[in-house]
């Protein structure tokens, strides 16, 4: 089996777990399991577990201990403990809830193991792990405090459990995002850090959460962490760095040490509220302001946003600073950004002096029209400087350096602990600084490799075909493949794909050879990518930090250049404020959603907005605000847009939303929300959708594709919570648009699905995704290829609500019998409670009588009269039909009324 994503997928652990009333296993009967037997690992099938449950008596101390340290690292941020709300309110609480089915340990065991309903299967948790976290529940949880989920094991329970021949492999730490080559740089939030530094402050209860008091904590929100010291596997195996931040154009610090951070990040280990630390002895670090002086006034006072908590955010004033992006030559990076009028150039270094590492910063700058200032380092640090137009002085505690105008100036700057001496000495007998401008044409491919994949073609049944076009788990870089966005050029063979841990693929091969992928890792090293888009053959990628424009100097098709499009929007430190997708319109100005802060107030501006960035990189807007998770962008035909949101805090359920310029889309948590927390002060959705058809609806797009027969031109959505792909049927009453939602025929993917892109060159849906935080699904990442072939599609494709009832078009002709006879539909409709409480459950839930249906002239559209239909939050319309044939078709759909419209002529 390929590796699979342990930490992200498990923060869902437990939200089905299966249980019920005797000390049997039960599972043994339980149907419904997301994997099947067959799919199991071979040694799962002749596991032990009478001896794996004996052997706690033996290790009873050493297996809760386990167990503590799996449920604290996987399971806590969302289920949390009686003392601590979890992140996800909704998730099991193991101190109160009675479980469904199945609550003996080989019961729980199989649930883990399989996965059920909304719960991933943990196929990173060995059979021990699993077992040891089973204990620690029993143990902590439901002996004492849910006595009545406790089930006792006795000799008659060990007498009925199945006697393998093994106990499955060893256990072994599983840390992938620890393992991977990231490049020599790789760009995120860090905290700088210490050794002797105190443990970080993490608020709790319930939301909002209270801001922690991180004002004086050294933050690089955009934070380029780059690998100073010679050797293979990139900055996480390196033992040297300094850290630029681009916000600031400042070095935040440099240290060493066995370990590059500490990994703790929503999208490494899995843990929420938090950020990476750095690990190893700090040799110096400067504090959260600007790195160098107004060229205009020279003072260090910074100027930037001021949010709520007094911490700044977002970049410097472009006149004052302005960060370009950076060169990537063989292991060198290269800096690029403006200070006023001058142009700047940096690379960082690192030497030794009597054992002891010296870190170095290289500049060529161009003339400036004023004298510059630029803060080195606390003037406790042993600091040197070469090269001519430039001095060093101390101000205000600091080394500061000073640079003469009207000169191309090249410097070099040593730095080391303080009480190194030799410093000057060993600057003095060094060779000059070096020209860096030779740096900045393109270098020798880094990753010159072409991995190949075959591609699994699916002969389904039905009118969908899925081909698995699965990325290369075995490459060289230990890629973890968790694939977030994908685009494809004129040439329709080749397309671009991103992850989210920072890489876009060149991907060669998806109609010229049809058997066969060529991959080909074009960069890495980017903070997050969550959309991609090719635009006049160039390619520019959403990162949490930037937009970022990828340029090829040389023709080598790997990326020289990563230059920053546009890095307006501020970045803190939270671990939910993803930057979401990328659509371009026709005058070729960009969007992208940006997520806000999860189960606490928005700090910034930006938190949940959708963005506008101009075609030329140089001005930023917000359109629309109040989104909680807004994960990708549509971009309609008529120039409106479509965004989802996730269900949480303000959030009753998940919302798809048509989305109007300057609307507020309900997160009363975002930044500067309307004073009227009601319905009537926010925009509706489209739709209100529900967990159980979808946990996590991720990107919308619409249908371009004469192949796909009656759904060309259709909206559909794709769902990140449980893999599938689900039609939007609408209407427009006045300003306001309302419909549906219907699950396609199409198998559950194996991970969640993030984005999707028809090529024009077959008409096909191609889609790619991964699993993290909220999906169920287990694989870590995906790519998929969806074929409509010439079978029937009979499904719901057009909705009206009007004052006689419900019109629902269909994909096909029904048979008018079936149509006719009103027990083949059932109506519900109920109310959801939006608050600041996370999610809803159902109010005011009742059936509603269908009271006669006919089908209209077209053959192909249903009218269920239904005389009490008034405006509801969600109705579910179940239906068993036949089409013209006499062939059942049976199938619901989920919709929201705002507002009743005039019958069509039937």
């Amino acid at each position: 089996m390929k590796r699979f994503l342990l930490g992200l997928n498990s923060l869902l652990l437990f939200l089905l777990l299966i249980g019920c009333n005797s000390n049997t296993k039960e599972s043994e009967t339980i149907t419904g399991f997301n994997l099947q037997e067959s799919d199991l690992p071979d040694y799962e099938k002749k596991i032990d577990h009478q001896r794996l449950i004996s052997a706690w008596g033996d290790r009873q101390g050493e297996s809760i201990r386990t167990g503590e340290h799996i449920y604290n690292n996987i399971c806590f941020n969302c289920h949390g403990n009686p003392d601590q709300e979890g992140s996800m309110p909704n998730a099991f609480k193991f101190w109160k809830d009675e479980f469904k089915v199945g609550k003996d340990p080989y019961s729980i065991y199989q649930t883990l193991t399989r996965g059920y309903g909304s719960m991933p299967p943990q196929v990173n948790l060995t059979p021990v792990e699993k077992y040891d976290l089973i204990n620690y529940l029993r143990e902590t949880f439901l002996k004492e405090e849910n006595p009545g989920q406790f089930v006792e094991v006795d000799s008659t329970y060990l007498a009925s459990l199945p006697v393998g021949t093994n106990i499955g492999p060893e256990p072994k730490e599983f840390k992938p995002w620890a393992e991977m080559d990231y490049g020599n740089f790789l760009i995120n939030t860090y905290e700088l850090a210490d050794l002797d530094a105190a443990p970080r402050e993490r608020s709790s209860g319930k939301a909002p959460l209270p801001d922690e008091n991180l004002v004086n904590s050294n933050f690089a929100y955009k934070g380029i962490a780059i690998r100073l010291d010679q050797g293979a596997g990139g900055v996480a195996a390196g033992k040297a760095w300094m850290m630029f931040d681009h916000d600031l154009m400042r070095v935040a610090g440099a240290w060493t040490g066995e370990g590059f951070i500490d990994w703790e990040a929503i999208l490494f280990n899995g843990r929420h509220n938090i950020s990476p630390r750095t690990i190893g002895e700090l040799h110096f670090e400067n504090p959260v302001a600007p790195g160098w002086a107004s060229p205009k006034t020279g003072s260090f006072e910074d100027p930037r946003f001021t949010a709520r908590d007094q911490r700044k955010f977002g970049p410097l004033p472009r006149e004052w600073t302005h960060y370009e992006g950076l060169y990537q030559f063989e292991d060198r990076v290269v800096l690029s950004y403006t200070v006023g009028n001058t142009k700047l150039l940096e690379a960082f270094g690192l030497e030794t002096l009597n054992e002891q590492p010296v870190f170095t910063r290289t500049f060529h700058l161009t003339p400036s029209g004023e004298t510059l200032k630029m803060r080195v380092a606390p003037s406790s640090t042993a600091v040197a400087l070469t090269g001519e137009g430039a001095s060093l002085t101390k101000e205000d505690g600091f080394h500061v350096l000073k640079i003469e105008s009207g000169k191309t100036i090249q410097l070099k700057l040593w730095m080391a602990k303080a009480g190194t001496s030799g410093l000057q000495e060993l600057a003095n007998s060094s060779p000059k600084p070096e020209d860096l401008s030779s740096f900045t044409k393109g270098g020798p491919a880094r990753y010159p490799e072409k991995l190949s994949t075959e591609i699994l073609r699916g002969e389904q049944d039905g009118p969908f075909q899925v081909d698995i076009m699965n990325p290369p788990f075995d490459s060289p870089w230990k890629n973890q493949f968790r694939l977030s966005g994908l685009d494809f050029f004129k040439d329709p063979n080749k397309g671009v794909i991103c992850s989210t841990d920072g890489d876009v693929w060149l991907v060669e091969g998806f109609l010229e050879n049809p058997g066969k992928l060529s991959w080909k890792r074009i960069a890495s090293g980017l903070f997050q990518p969550l959309g991609i888009k090719v635009v006049n053959e160039e390619i520019f990628v959403t990162c949490r930090d930037q937009l970022v424009r990828l340029q090829d100097l040389n023709g080598d098709l790997e990326t020289d250049f990563y230059e920053s499009f546009n890095n307006d929007h501020m970045v803190t430190d939270h671990f939910h404020e993803f930057a979401m997708g990328l659509q371009v319109d026709e005058e070729g100005n960009f969007y992208y959603a940006k997520s806000g802060r999860h189960a606490r107030e928005a700090l910034t501006p930006q938190h949940g907005t959708l963005i506008k960035v101009s075609k030329d990189g140089q001005n930023t807007d917000i359109i629309a605000s109040g989104f909680r998770a807004a994960n990708g962008v549509c971009l309609n035909p008529d120039g409106t847009f479509i965004v989802t949101d996730q269900e949480g805090h303000w959030n009753p359920m998940n919302r798809i939303n048509w989305v109007k310029e300057g609307g507020f889309y309900g997160n009363m948590f975002g930044y500067n929300p309307p004073k009227d927390s009601t319905e009537s002060g926010m925009e509706l959705p489209l739709v209100w959708v529900e967990r159980d058809v979808d946990q996590s609806p991720s990107e919308l797009l619409w249908v371009e594709s004469e192949k796909w027969g009656p759904l060309n031109g259709k909206l559909l959505n794709l769902s990140y919570g449980y893999g599938k792909v689900f039609v939007i049927p609408y209407e427009t009453i006045g300003e306001q648009v309302q419909g549906g939602i219907v699950e396609l025929p199409i198998p559950r993917f194996s991970t969640g699905v993030m984005r999707g892109r028809f090529n024009p060159g077959d008409g096909q849906l191609y889609l790619c995704g991964l699993s993290a935080w909220g999906s169920t699904q287990p694989q870590l990442g995906g790519l998929y290829r969806i074929r409509k072939v010439d079978q029937p599609l009979i499904v719901p494709v057009g909705i009206k609500a009007t004052q006689n009832g419900i019109e629902l078009t269909f994909s096909a002709s029904l048979e008018e019998g079936s149509v006719q006879q009103v027990a083949n539909y059932t109506v519900k409709t109920w109310d959801l409670l939006r608050s600041r409480n996370y999610g809803s459950k159902h109010y005011n839930e009742k059936s509603v009588n269908v009271e006669k249906a006919e089908l209209a002239k077209d053959g192909k559209t249903v009218l269920l009269s239904i005389p009490e239909i008034q405006p509801t939050w969600v109705m579910e319309i179940q239906y068993q039909l036949q089409d013209e044939d006499g062939k059942e078709i049976v199938g619901s759909i989920q919709n929201t009324i705002h507002q009743l419209g005039n019958s069509s002529a039937l």
